[in-house]
């Protein structure tokens, strides 16, 4: 089974860092707020999303990418968006 790291933002701009097999059901759960505690304050849409064959992979790069700086998740979130490689350290 994949598991996905995924990064959603709300309509004021607040970004979280998550992991599921599912982004898109997982999303859900956070819009009717029954996903983080972090995601109970907005509307939420998926900006960025990673596979991994592991969960133990998965949470490797979940821990990496919420260590970095907003400005860091915005270049990640840019080059995914222009189908660039996303492997950033």
């Amino acid at each position: 089974m994949s598991y996905f790291v995924y990064l959603a933002q709300d309509n004021t701009g607040k970004i979280y860092t998550g992991i599921s097999h599912n982004p898109h059901c997982r999303l859900r759960e956070h819009n009717t707020q029954r996903g983080s505690v972090f995601t109970k304050s907005g509307h939420f849409q998926i900006i960025f999303e990673e596979g991994y064959p592991t969960l133990s992979e998965a949470r490797q790069r979940e821990i990496q990418i919420k260590k970095w700086r907003r400005e860091k998740k915005e270049q990640l979130i840019e080059r995914y968006q222009h189908g660039l490689s996303t492997k950033m350290e």
